[in-house]
């Protein structure tokens, strides 16, 4: 907490508190965040406020006056974790406030648990603020900074989330994400460049740019311009990619779609504006499957134009998720996926076993259900044969200089390694660099480290 401020000249506008009188103990939320880095930012977004009111974050839900937890509902088993942790949190504390995605739908909450305070949905950071007041009001003291410049972050300082976007157009058969979170609704880009600077200015490495469909940024938007310092800038992926990286940090893209404009960001990576890295979400690769799902279903389309991006850029590395045992998936489907998985060789790719989702389109299609067993096995043989794609793949790279972000310090006298990450690996689902070094290695440092071994997903070398 900073020091306070020097206030000698400004005018009082209240007669001075009781000097005797007992100091007001600021009140203490505990909060809980589930489900995808887009939650994850609400979240940040809810504490950073909750912060500037003078909250204070308790460690334990006993120790809180209030507790807030952000669900996710997404899939049944994300909706059961949501659940568990509002149990969780009434059992060991009694007040709780519940929202996102989970809370556009209360009355599963309230059915169980009919005494929470309240419930919101995603984005509703207004609601949830004004829940805690009821619970716990605010006691904040306008002579104190309490809030850095950039907010408060829930990932470590050297690299955060940016969220552009809320919201989806798309109508995935599987997924009820438009229903959760609204259609299409993207952030000025003046507005997100904003953000990164003070990001990047706060010390922050990597930007890691999320949405639900962040190839459709600004659509909603006509693509209008804003101003951002002595420029117009206009709300389109490449123009918002170009200008994020002219900050000087590691600029990140995830949740992806294969338009054929994202061609001319991945020209933008081969000069080294951005990291060579997508996140595509592409699910599956058999053409009879895609069409169920409601997805681009030309997937010789979409392997040329993963070839013509690796011509542009042989650097570009790709992350992806797919579901197997989708309704209607046949052994030739799913063999399929996998000889495609194989010639796109994705670098980095997992999987999901199909989950009916409550209120899914999919739901209702003329498709026969895959047994449980059926997609057990299927599931055990894509990550085998996706191992060995990100085996020889990572193979490749020995012998190779990576630059590398350190996300666990080490080296030095400790004689321990550090652990970090190349512009191929984002945080928490891609691989890791494991690093020997003779002086010691600090988080967010970003050093040379040349390869010497490689294993299914992780390297392992020695910075020069």
């Amino acid at each position: 907490m900073a020091s306070l401020s020097p206030m000698q000249n400004a005018p009082m506008q209240n007669a001075p508190a009781d000097p005797t009188a007992p100091a007001r103990e600021a009140p203490r939320v505990s909060f809980v965040s589930l489900g995808c880095p887009k939650a994850l930012v609400d979240s940040e977004r809810i504490l950073t406020r909750l912060r500037a009111e003078g909250y204070e974050l308790s460690r334990t839900h006993a120790g809180a006056d209030v507790v807030v937890v952000n669900t996710c509902g997404f899939l049944d088993s994300a909706k059961a974790e949501s659940l568990e942790a509002i149990g969780a949190a009434l059992k060991e504390n009694g007040k709780v406030v519940v929202t996102g995605c989970m809370g556009a739908e209360p009355q599963a909450i309230t059915e169980r648990f009919p005494d929470v305070l309240a419930i919101t949905g995603p984005q509703a950071y207004e609601s949830v603020v004004e829940a805690v007041h009821a619970a716990a009001a605010p006691s904040h003291d306008p002579f104190l900074d309490l809030v850095p410049e950039q907010g408060v972050k829930l990932t470590p300082r050297h690299y955060a989330y940016l969220k552009i976007s809320e919201g989806c157009d798309n109508s995935c058969s599987f997924c009820i994400i438009p229903h959760l979170r609204g259609s299409l609704a993207s952030r000025p880009a003046a507005e997100v460049l904003r953000e990164a600077e003070r990001l990047v200015k706060a010390g922050v490495k990597e930007l890691l740019v999320i949405s639900q469909d962040t190839s459709a940024y600004g659509r909603d938007l006509r693509y209008a311009e804003s101003q951002w310092g002595d420029r117009a800038v206009r709300a389109r992926f490449l123009d918002l990619a170009r200008e994020l990286g002219s900050l000087g940090a590691w600029v990140r893209l995830h949740y992806v779609y294969p338009y054929p404009h994202v061609d001319e960001v991945v020209e933008l990576m081969a000069e080294g504006k951005v990291l060579p890295y997508l996140d595509i979400p592409f699910q599956h690769a058999a053409p009879s499957v895609l069409r169920a799902m409601k997805r681009p279903a030309n997937e010789e389309k979409t392997l040329e134009r993963i070839k013509s991006w690796r011509r542009v850029c042989p650097d570009l590395s790709l992350r992806s998720t797919f579901i197997v045992g989708f309704p209607g998936e046949t052994e030739e489907d799913f063999s399929y996926l996998l000889d495609w998985l194989e010639e796109a060789e994705i670098d980095r790719a997992g999987a999901f076993r199909y989950e009916p989702v409550a209120g899914a389109p999919a739901n209702d299609l003329p498709l026969a259900a895959i047994a449980p067993e059926v997609k057990e096995a299927r599931w055990r043989r894509f990550m085998e044969r996706q191992q060995k794609v990100s085996a020889r793949l990572l193979k490749r790279k020995i012998g190779k200089r990576l630059q590398v972000l350190i996300d666990e310090p080490g080296g030095g006298a400790t004689g321990s390694l550090a652990r970090g990450r190349s512009k191929a690996d984002a945080p928490q689902i891609d691989g890791t660099v494991h690093i020997a070094s003779r002086r010691p290695l600090r988080a967010g440092e970003i050093v040379t480290v040349k390869v010497d071994r490689a294993d299914a997903y992780d390297l392992y070398g020695a910075a020069v």
